[in-house]
Formats: structure tokens, sequence, C-alpha cells
């Protein structure tokens, strides 16, 4: 069975942004017409430079806000890959109106817009963060706690969007949880920048970078190859095996969700998009530290420091994959360590 997207027009939104132009770089390289939507409020033009020469890329320079620009975006496309949002728990607790705004009110009309052009299937990136306060681990995709941020109740508030257009208009979605994805790309700079990269700059300059709380907080850190297999299996994969296999699923972990997706007619579903395996953030910034010494040994010397926790996260986060892995035939190839070694070496030459 095929396993990624080819011969096709996609739209990926967001993609000028850190995950987004990674897949319009492996959608074009895979002989696919590719539709970039980006008001540049978080995504970086640089990020899409070496595309704009490509006759299959086409820049809608745009808002998801604004209903017209997801039509004029979406017309005529195969697929959606949703990644327009505005990330980062520090700042939706900072600034809920816009977040809410952008992450919910914007996701409507992608996906009405989507609808209405018929597209074959929506995915659209969902969050971990809508896991909340339970301590469950590993996390499964049907038992989900207390958001703990505005940020965690949009993207939950998605799903139940993404869910409902399903019934009532037809358009097959899939949302993949996110768990922590870094790579080449991920922006370094800015006051939410994500641990990894912002790491990495403080590294790289000899600066002590400082750790929120104790190091023992963990995360599944997840490179970004990992998720641009997640998202062409989310969009490709039949409808037909797709069901056949959530029977098996559901039938395994629990009768009664059994019978609540036996009656679709059409997909719509839910995945966690990780490594499946946990690392701490003492244990991150010595692989860093470690990772970068090869080629600067100074930074073997460098401090690392320890800060208060921060608002909003949560101590432990861990996926189970074995709901892609079944239903999508999900198989994650970089581990962290894989990962970091070549994130590290992307950061080296290209910050």
């Amino acid at each position: 069975m095929e396993r990624k997207i080819k011969d096709s027009k996609v739209l990926v939104t967001g993609g000028a942004g850190f995950i987004g132009s990674n897949l319009c770089e492996a959608l074009l390289q895979q002989n696919n017409h590719v539709v970039c939507l980006d008001n540049f409020m978080t995504g970086h033009r640089h990020n899409i430079e070496a595309f704009l020469s490509n006759p299959n890329f086409t820049l809608v320079e745009g808002d998801i806000r604004n209903y017209e620009d997801c039509q004029k975006a979406v017309e005529g496309c195969d697929y959606v890959l949703h990644q327009a949002a505005l990330g980062s728990v520090p700042r939706s607790i900072k600034d809920p109106m816009t977040s809410t705004d952008v992450n919910i009110g914007g996701f409507v009309k992608m996906l009405h817009a989507a609808a209405e052009a018929k597209v074959k299937r929506f995915v659209y990136a969902a969050s971990s963060s809508t896991y909340g306060d339970s301590k469950a681990l590993p996390k499964v995709e049907h038992k989900i706690g207390n958001a703990l941020s505005p940020y965690a109740i949009t993207k939950y508030v998605d799903e139940l969007y993404a869910k409902n257009f399903s019934d009532l208009y037809g358009i097959e979605t899939i949302g993949l949880r996110y768990f922590n994805v870094f790579g080449r790309r991920q922006d370094p700079n800015g006051a939410y920048a994500a641990v990894i990269p912002l790491f990495v700059k403080k590294l790289m300059a000899h600066e002590s970078p400082v750790i929120n709380g104790d190091g023992t907080y963990s995360r599944d850190f997840t490179y970004i190859e990992n998720v641009i297999q997640a998202n062409q299996l989310a969009a490709i994969t039949p409808t037909d095996v797709i069901k056949e296999r959530q029977a098996e699923y559901y039938k395994a972990i629990d009768e009664s969700l059994s019978l609540n997706h036996s009656s679709l007619n059409i997909i719509s579903e839910v995945f966690n998009v990780a490594y499946g395996q946990r690392t701490d953030l003492n244990e991150l910034t010595q692989s860093l530290r470690e990772n970068l010494s090869k080629f600067d040994r100074e930074i073997a010397k460098v401090e690392i420091l320890h800060g208060p926790n921060r608002a909003g996260d949560i101590p432990h986060s861990l996926a189970s994959i074995e709901k892609g892995k079944m239903l999508l035939r999900y198989k994650p190839e970089y581990s962290i360590q894989s990962g970091l070694q070549e994130a590290c070496k992307w950061y080296v030459y290209n910050l």
C-alpha cells in the first residue's frame, strides 16, 4: 500500500512554519502541487524561499480567519494538511483571545471551506496538550483530562468541530495529536521558542540554558520526519482499510468504543503522533550538549541552570502510538537520539 502522497494537489496551511514548511518540501519532492497558505504571523519567508521558483508551488498570503482566503487556497485541492495555528501554552495564557480567534475561529473557517471544496480528507494538527491533567501514562486517545491552558482548550474544541463536520457535512477528518515535535527549521528565536531550538541557540552561544524546574519533567520528543510520515498516512490510508482496522482496535480495548464507531460511514479519527519514549529535561539537555560539542568542544563546559516551573506545564507526557500503528500502519523511524543528531547538525550549519 502506498505510504506517500503523490501526483496530488495539497493545501498546507501554515506552510511557512516549522512543520508546514517541512511538509511542503516533502510533498514537492513527491511530485505534488503544493499550495501554502500563511499570514507570516509565526511562519517565516526564509522557510519557503527555496520553493518559490518551483512551478508546482503556490503561495497564498492570507489568513485562516478570512474565509475568502481559505476558499481561494483550497480550490481544486485533493487534501488539506492544516498546520496553521497560534501555538504555545504561555502565549495562550497571556493572550487567550487571539489564540481562540485563530485556533478555533480560523480552524472552523478552513474546515468549512474544505468541506465546500469536497476535499478527499482534512488532516489537522491536534495537540498532546489535550490530555491536560490526566496522570495516566502512556496517553491513549480516548482518555483525556481537564485542560490546563486556553491553548489546550482550543485544540480540543477543534477535535469536536472536526467530528461534528464529519457527521453533518460528510468531510473526512483526521486529527494528529503532536507530542513535542522538533527538527530542522524550528525557530529558536522569540519569547515562545520551543525548548530544543532555544537550548541549542544558548549552547551554541556558550550561554547557560535554564531548565524550568528540577529537570525531571519529561516529554515524548518527536522528530519532524515522523510527523511527515504520519500526515501522509493520515491523508491517503483508504477509508475502508481504516474502518476494517477500527473494528479490531476498538474491540480490543473497549467494546463500547467499538459500538460508537461501528456505524460511521466516513472517517473522523484522532491519533497520537510521537515516538513512544519519554525523555526528561536533564537527559535532553545533556544529549544536546554532547551532540553540539562534537562541533564545538567548548559547549561541553557550558553550565546548565534551573529556574521555577512554568505555569500550565504538565509534569510528564508519554504517548501510546498503538492506535496509529494499527489503523494507519504508522512506524516512526527516528528516535529521540537519532533525531537530535540530525537536528543539531542542521542548527550548526544553519543558525
